[in-house]
């Protein structure tokens, strides 16, 4: 897959941004495309095939995990109600005896319980609950229930939505909860798990884009879901678990050989498109957005608030992945060695996003001394922070945005200060090449 540089006035339709002046509305979001047959004209006729096929793989997995569900439900016959959203509770920093007692091998049971039969997880429920029932359904009730509202996160089906999702770290946590757990367990009481995790990291391999990426919600299900995700590390999380796999990491030892080897192409492939997505503007790289179309790798949206942006928070977690590559190519220096110089560029000093007053919540305020700190989101065109709201407007200012969103949404933070520190180390061997 070829980058696609964005210039100034291709950056401007993509955005929907008028050439003037930024305002305190300067634009509105606009919806993400869906991964779909008939929209594979756009790419070049030695790919549209392999692509097809991944789509009628993916339709035939939604039909199997519906049918596999309906069929555990005698006709007439009520199902249970569905899991209540909350807390994952699936720690990874306990002692490793921990993992072999009652608690957690409990925990172990009800997310084996959870996996779909294409063999992900649902996000967003407390593994501390007790195992599914027969005739369960794997996932919540969606976020938003309400149809005909506009919002972006609609699903197509309110009671069948995030039936397989790497959002908010669901199916990498699952997957490293179990292999914790499975170690105190060598003998056949670990078996089960071992079974859930191999069945886990088949998964990955199926929902893996044919040019390395993944989505956020497999089997897809349309609209931003199907974008190729770098929020909440979705993409960086898949291929590190990947990675572990496929070194023979000791949780990971009993994978055999064949499986670990695919594991490790996939991992592989997983660079290519993060290398690709890197947004060039005005032919420097910047940094990467929260998610990318998977068949054009341009930016899009994803919720009503969140739209098309060079994104800190997700470039931090895309360049502390790459840094962690042994054998960095000379692209892939290039790449981190941009990037981290866009994050330094950006940096936001004497500000500070807190608590101005218990009505109002948090604002952005003049703090000498304070930062840096980064926008979660940035125009593309101008470099300058911008924010979204519930209405789809895009603001240049966070403070303008109403307060449910603005104290509902990490808009600034200092996390990208993790990967500039892990550049000082990583330059030494890694220098800049005039």
């Amino acid at each position: 897959m070829k980058r696609h540089p964005l210039g100034v006035a291709a950056i401007l339709v993509t955005l929907g941004l008028p050439v003037a002046g930024l305002a305190a509305v300067i634009g509105t979001n606009e919806p993400a495309p869906s991964v779909t047959p008939e929209r594979l004209s756009i790419l070049p006729v030695k790919d549209r095939a392999v692509w097809a096929d991944y789509i009628k793989r993916s339709d035939a997995q939604m039909k199997l995990d519906r049918e596999t569900l309906a069929g555990e439900l005698q006709p007439g016959e009520t199902p249970p109600p569905p899991p209540v959203a909350g807390s994952g509770k699936m720690p990874l920093n306990k002692d490793a005896a921990w993992y072999g007692s009652a608690e957690a091998r409990a925990i172990a049971d009800t997310i084996v319980s959870f996996q779909t039969p294409a063999g992900g997880w649902a996000k967003n429920q407390d593994r501390t609950k007790p195992p599914r029932l027969r005739g369960q359904r794997y996932a919540n009730n969606a976020e938003t229930m309400e149809l005909g509202t506009g919002s972006f996160d609609a699903p197509h089906d309110r009671f069948w939505t995030f039936v397989g999702t790497l959002d908010n770290g669901a199916t990498t946590t699952e997957m490293r909860f179990l292999a914790r757990v499975q170690q105190q367990l060598p003998g056949k009481d670990g078996d089960a798990y071992r079974a859930s995790i191999l069945k886990g990291v088949n998964y990955l391999l199926t929902a893996q884009y044919p040019n390395g990426g993944w989505p956020q919600v497999y089997p897809i299900e349309g609209g931003f879901h199907d974008g190729i995700t770098f929020n909440d590390n979705a993409v960086a999380e898949a291929a590190m678990l990947l990675e572990d796999v496929a070194e023979g990491k000791v949780e990971y030892a009993f994978v055999p050989k064949d499986l670990r080897q695919k594991a490790g192409a996939a991992s592989a492939r997983a660079i290519r498109p993060i290398l690709d997505a890197q947004i060039v503007v005005d032919g420097v790289k910047t940094v990467w957005p929260q998610q990318v179309d998977a068949l054009t790798l341009a930016p899009i949206s994803a919720r009503n608030y969140e739209m098309r942006s060079l994104a800190s928070a997700e470039s931090t977690d895309i360049l502390l992945f790459l840094m962690r590559q042994p054998n960095p190519t000379p692209e892939m220096k290039a790449s981190v060695h941009a990037g981290v110089a866009w994050l330094k560029a950006h940096a936001i000093r004497d500000k500070a996003f807190t608590e101005v007053s218990k009505d109002e919540g948090r604002k952005l305020i003049d703090k000498p001394g304070a930062g840096p700190i980064w926008s979660r989101n940035y125009d593309i065109r101008t470099g300058k922070p911008i924010f979204g709201d519930w209405d789809k407007s895009i603001q240049d200012d966070v403070n303008n945005i109403s307060k449910g969103r603005r104290n509902g949404y990490s808009w600034y933070g200092s996390g990208p200060q993790k990967a500039l520190d892990a550049y000082e180390k990583w330059a030494v061997a890694n220098p800049v090449k005039n």
